[in-house]
């Protein structure tokens, strides 16, 4: 059985990771709320460019004009897998769950033959991923010391993405990242990225005739690589979010378990110290009665 004293410090250091957790979950819940209103607010210019590209490349098809990212090479041997992670833990399963997703899917291209790379953006995912499938990540995107990653990042992310395609090192792109739902919901998502995929629920044309000046290949050209940008960018903004959420309930249940254990500690210290201070008494009543 552990002494007082060793009860006593174990229950000072717990209530000091309690104060910790505490104060991590305040400045979570801080975070958290200008993190989901930017990723709110970054939906629906998401959603509504994928909508116009998708209605341009319903009337362009897979004609030989058509831009490489919506036809693509032709090929499909080569996958990358783009991954976004953070930099920090204390976040529950925030990264392990985009890790897992992005797992499942190389896995799965494997079975059928496929050749997989990844593209990983934080530090959290790579020791995993590093780990699973040696050799094969080609490009790690530095996040550490910005403080709020922006399009600024998605931009260069995007940049590279387009200079690796353009150079042939990969087939198609897919993104993976954790979609925010709630402080208590996150959802690891993946989606393909390039060639941009045309959504198989695009609106039907009404059979009005639209001429577009310029044509509909130019208009892609320029919007094809935004939407990739505009799609990475929404990636880290929810990512941002989900991480927030995560982190704020991880050390809500952190602070919680703390407490319990030191209620149970505590329990064990005035039993023990109890149990101390009755055998004092038995040795000097004891004692007494020998005299």
């Amino acid at each position: 059985m552990a002494s007082l004293k060793e009860l006593k410090g174990r229950i000072v250091s717990v209530k000091s990771t309690q104060k910790i957790t505490k104060a991590k979950k305040m400045v979570a819940a801080a975070k958290l709320r200008k993190a989901q209103a930017a990723a709110e607010a970054a939906r629906p210019y998401a959603e509504r460019l994928e909508g116009v590209v998708a209605s341009l490349a319903s009337k362009v098809g897979a004609s030989d004009s058509a831009p490489k990212l919506l036809a693509g090479n032709g090929k499909g041997d080569t996958h990358l897998l783009v991954v976004l992670n953070s930099d920090r833990g204390l976040a529950g399963a925030f990264n392990s769950n985009i890790v897992k997703a992005a797992r499942d899917k190389a896995l799965e291209l494997q079975a059928e033959g496929k050749t997989v790379l990844f593209y990983l953006v934080g530090r959290k995912g790579r020791p995993v991923i590093n780990r699973l499938f040696p050799r094969q990540a080609i490009e790690n995107y530095e996040t550490t010391g910005i403080r709020d990653i922006g399009f600024e990042q998605a931009s260069e992310i995007s940049a590279k993405l387009m200079e690796l395609y353009e150079a042939g090192a990969f087939d198609v792109a897919h993104l993976f990242y954790s979609k925010f739902r709630s402080a208590l919901v996150q959802e690891a998502t993946g989606q393909q990225l390039i060639p941009v995929p045309a959504p198989a629920d695009a609106p039907a044309s009404s059979g009005a005739a639209v001429e577009y000046e310029p044509d509909e290949e130019a208009i892609l050209a320029d919007l094809l690589p935004r939407n990739v940008t505009i799609q990475i960018f929404k990636g880290l903004l929810e990512n941002a979010a989900s991480e927030q959420g995560a982190s704020m309930t991880a050390m809500d249940n952190a602070t919680r378990n703390a407490g319990d254990l030191i209620n149970k500690l505590t329990i064990v210290y005035n039993r023990t110290r109890q149990a101390a201070i009755t055998t004092e008494l038995i040795e000097i009543i004891a004692g007494a009665e020998a005299l």
